[in-house]
């Protein structure tokens, strides 16, 4: 008697949704997404979930360990043997995985025991299993979103596909096939689904991918916020920084921007600014807990507030929401603690990118073709001791000691680095970056 690895409902599916192989995917793309045939493609999700979490390719790279020995040519060859012998569901049995395993040790596939064991043919047919729900489900949310892109979707589906849609999320199967139909059902059932899943702890690894979709649904209604003017808001930042043309999108980097007296003025104004923002305790500014968190968390705060004279206390409290509903890590960070991280994260983003643009100035005499010589070779005279000052409270370290290197003709910046390099009071990696530079 034959051992099923699928339920009767897989089983049982009409064509062309039986089918495992490639012909399956061309049928459904010739097939024009009809009422019908929508709830036939919903009665394959609902076949195919499974009822706990799988491990499916990628999302567990443990159950394919025993892939990595083969060569692509192998593997393709391998893998044909599983739908040349099992091409229907209803066909996928362990007997014929047996017959599977047994093609590949004819093929001489060096990962195959021999003679194959009990376990290593129950992780065979385990993750074929798996393999055949995860197919089948991929192509089922990609019929199902030909009709989302159509229109076609009434109230009441768009919020059962949506339901689909997250459970096999929970569950990592079709992840990403279920979250691009998520992305296209919008709002709200697509966005309010995305939110649920974000927050849940059954996503796991998936968070992060989850999270950049709906960033990017919701990026939109950030740039509308961005577009409006202040008004009655209350300024974070220091009218040195609010004055700055620069953009966050592009890193307040200054440019071509020419080095004449109002630019270098409005610089200064801008470092002696940054100097006087709050810092904050480093334990609170790790506002995230991994990497991708804090650059996926900069990306809300940055859309929200692209320019200095935008960040205000009202647009950070809804930063500050606006992450918490994206299932960032937030614990014991508060509104008021949120804004003076990333006031100190943006003035410390300010000062880099004014030191490198200093750093690039020719330096001397002839600098601003002999208009204003004066003011140029003074520039190094002021702002090594900014830079200094920056350094010694720990922002923009790499960029002040670059200039401080860029500029060691001024005794002023030779002096500065020396000091940094040999203060026992700073931060070891702040003592060597001067070391490596002080001449």
């Amino acid at each position: 008697m034959d051992t099923y690895l699928l339920p009767a409902a897989m089983r049982e599916l009409p064509p062309p949704w039986h089918d495992l192989t490639y012909r399956r995917s061309q049928a459904l793309e010739a097939l024009a997404p009809t009422e019908e045939r929508l709830e036939q493609a919903r009665h394959v999700l609902r076949a195919c979930l499974p009822d706990r979490r799988q491990s499916v390719y990628d999302w567990d790279e443990e159950l394919r360990d025993f892939y990595d020995d083969r060569d692509d040519h192998t593997l393709d060859e391998a893998d044909a043997w599983l739908t040349r012998i099992m091409p229907i569901t209803s066909r996928v049995t362990r007997e014929r995985v047996v017959q599977v395993v047994g093609a590949w040790a004819d093929m001489g596939i060096p990962t195959v025991p021999e003679p194959p064991t009990e376990e290593w043919v129950d992780r065979v047919a385990a993750e074929w299993a798996a393999s055949v729900r995860q197919a089948l489900a991929n192509d089922a949310f990609a019929f199902i979103e030909r009709a989302t892109t159509a229109g076609m979707l009434n109230e009441g589906e768009a919020e059962d596909v949506a339901l689909l849609a997250a459970a096999f999320v929970r569950v990592g199967v079709a992840v990403e096939a279920a979250v691009r139909l998520l992305v296209s059902l919008g709002r709200p059932h697509g966005e309010q689904a995305l939110r649920e899943l974000v927050n849940d702890d059954e996503v796991r690894d998936f968070r992060p991918y989850v999270r950049s979709r709906l960033l990017g649904l919701r990026r939109p209604m950030y740039d509308v916020r961005a577009r409006e003017v202040t008004r009655d808001e209350e300024p974070l930042l220091p009218e040195g920084l609010r004055g700055l043309p620069h953009s966050w999108q592009d890193d307040f980097g200054w440019g071509a921007t020419a080095p004449d007296s109002q630019s270098l003025a409005q610089a200064r104004s801008a470092l002696e600014a940054c100097l006087t923002v709050e810092r904050v305790p480093d334990d609170a500014l790790t506002c995230g807990d991994a990497p991708a968190d804090r650059s996926a968390m900069a990306e809300v705060v940055r859309a929200l507030m692209p320019y200095p004279r935008l960040v205000t206390r009202e647009r950070m409290n809804e930063a500050w929401h606006e992450c918490q509903s994206l299932g960032f890590e937030l614990q014991g960070i508060d509104a008021a603690c949120f804004a003076k991280i990333w006031c100190e994260k943006i003035a410390d983003r300010v000062t880099a990118a004014v030191f490198r643009w200093l750093a690039d100035l020719p330096q001397g005499g002839g600098a601003a073709g002999d208009k204003e010589p004066a003011v140029l070779s003074a520039t190094a005279l002021w702002a090594a001791e900014l830079a200094e000052r920056c350094a010694r409270c720990g922002s923009a370290v790499q960029e002040t000691i670059w200039f401080l290197h860029r500029t060691d003709d001024v005794p002023g910046s030779r002096e500065a680095l020396a000091r940094l390099a040999l203060d026992p009071s700073l931060p070891a990696t702040t003592r060597t970056t001067a070391q490596e530079w002080a001449p």
